[in-house]
């Protein structure tokens, strides 16, 4: 409106903000703006176009421009590493460290957060520990709590639970709760449910005002179905005035953000997106998906657990995106919490039946579903 052109600063942030909310076309948009306008092309802007194509789900694009840099900086070669990292593609990530090394750049506490990272995201135990002990022996950077929790996380996604305590008792210095609680989640996973309710109970007496320790015994409890003692974990939260973060998905369609919620009816089409999540119920039971019906923390009967896994947010986003979008066409989705095992399952069989990849960003990674696949190999 004042004609006045945003300049590299400005374009960063917006960027920056294209890469929290995923959006991919604006980004796309934006980074063809930067072209016709001859801005600048300063390591800083690079820096903010790989960091936004990563986290909106084209990594590809994000290596092309690193590929493309005349000058990199450790923050260039740690934005890709960790790009790939979170796309599942570990191999890749880890051999660009080894790139990175080789020319010589140093690898600095970040750059190992970000490797160990890739190694915990693709189930690359050996790799992990290697690069783990090269920290100290090869570059005298002494090993911080980001890094112990990342060495647990990757032995707890592994199903190495065990192996992850006897590491956590061994850790030189103090575990905080975040690494507790990635042991709890993996033993919630993997089926270690009493040595989960016994540390989950620990982290409740510990931090006794933070919301997820609650929660993660209250999902232990459900999966033992002992429903009393989930019930009076929920009351206690209630007493405390605490609340489980509401899970949403968002997804770009026409260059605007949709938001969907669990059970969601505010949007203009609901009615037709209900239909068609019956419709993909349906299709994608024929082809041998099961409801993981767990994952529903509720006393009620098997039916209605299956009614409400499948008002979960990404169901309704993916079928808002099935209806929106021609056949063929990726349906790209945004997450605030890490996907849940039934929705991860369901999306596997959503792919494969209506011939689509779907690529779902949650809290932790990015997942991409092709013809009944993930690219995380259930490292997630």
């Amino acid at each position: 409106v004042t004609g006045m052109c945003p300049d590299e600063i400005t374009m960063v942030l917006v960027l920056s903000a294209c890469a929290d909310l995923g959006a991919l076309e604006l980004g796309k948009w934006l980074e063809s703006y930067v072209e016709r306008r001859s801005i600048t092309k300063s390591v800083t802007l690079c820096n903010a176009m790989i960091d936004m194509f990563a986290k909106c789900g084209d990594v590809d694009r994000a290596v092309k421009i690193f590929r493309e840099m005349e000058m990199r900086t450790i923050v260039s070669w740690t934005s890709v590493i960790v790009g790939l990292a979170m796309h599942g593609r570990g191999l890749e990530a880890v051999s660009l460290f080894d790139e990175m090394v080789e020319q010589g750049v140093e690898p600095d506490n970040v750059a190992f957060v970000g490797v160990l990272f890739a190694c915990s995201h693709s189930g690359l135990v050996d790799k992990g520990h290697y690069y783990f002990k090269t920290m100290e022996n090869r570059f005298n950077i002494v090993p911080k709590i980001e890094h112990y929790g990342c060495m647990v996380d990757m032995l707890s996604r592994a199903g190495l639970v065990n192996e992850a305590v006897e590491f956590v008792r061994a850790m030189p210095i103090e575990p905080n709760q975040v690494i507790w609680r990635s042991i709890v989640t993996a033993c919630n996973a993997r089926g270690e449910l009493r040595l989960g309710e016994s540390m989950a109970k620990e982290l409740v007496r510990s931090e006794p005002m933070h919301e997820s320790n609650y929660v993660l015994l209250s999902n232990i409890y459900a999966k033992l179905m002992r429903w009393e003692k989930k019930t009076k974990v929920r009351e206690m939260m209630d007493v405390k005035g605490m609340r489980k973060i509401p899970g949403s998905t968002m997804i770009e369609m026409n260059n605007e953000i949709y938001e969907f919620v669990a059970g969601d009816k505010s949007h203009d089409q609901y009615k037709e997106i209900y239909e068609m999540v019956e419709e993909m119920g349906k299709e994608i039971k024929r082809a041998g998906y099961v409801p993981t019906t767990s994952q529903v923390l509720l006393d009620i009967d098997e039916e209605d657990k299956e009614d409400a896994l499948y008002r979960h947010s990404e169901k309704l986003a993916i079928a808002f995106g099935l209806l929106s979008t021609p056949p063929g066409t990726p349906i790209r989705i945004v997450k605030n919490l890490r996907v849940c095992e039934d929705c991860h399952s369901a999306t596997k069989f959503i792919s494969k039946v209506y011939s689509r990849e779907i690529v779902v960003r949650d809290r932790n990674r990015f997942h991409h579903f092709k013809n009944g696949l993930c690219s995380c190999g259930d490292f997630w």
